[in-house]
């Protein structure tokens, strides 16, 4: 008998039991009214084999849960990143929120990495200021 079928059945078999017990005791005069399945002793390598299948199972839904995780961050991210390009301005005020937050432990170092091209915009921008009297 498969251990699934022992597990759900365990009155039917407590039953087949009873009429076999029964059968094999009426020469004696004596008649079985009842039998019950109390307890199963399974093997030490299957119930191994039961707690490492239980766990792959665990591991599965696990594995399942983080990734309907990632995919509900992604979906948040990117309705974040849209709403930051639709409002002008919105994702300098980001910018600056981040660079406040970074700023108040005093152990960090920031490093910004400006585009070569916005130094040289500025650049014009001094020596046309230079120019003006």
């Amino acid at each position: 008998m498969e251990l699934d079928e022992l597990l759900a059945g365990r009155e039917k078999i407590s039953e087949r039991i009873r009429s076999v017990v029964d059968v094999a005791s009426d020469p004696w005069g004596v008649k079985v009214s009842n039998v019950e399945l109390k307890d199963v002793a399974l093997p030490t390598d299957m119930e191994r084999t039961i707690a490492k299948q239980a766990e792959a199972e665990r591991e599965r839904r696990a594995a399942i849960i983080k990734a309907e995780g990632e995919v509900q961050a992604a979906a948040n991210m990117s309705k974040a990143a849209k709403m930051l390009a639709e409002s002008p301005g919105a994702l300098h005020l980001r910018t600056l929120q981040s660079i406040n937050d970074i700023s108040s432990d005093q152990s960090n170092t920031v490093v910004f990495a400006v585009p070569l091209e916005a130094l040289r915009a500025l650049e014009g921008l001094v020596d046309i200021s230079r120019n003006r009297p």
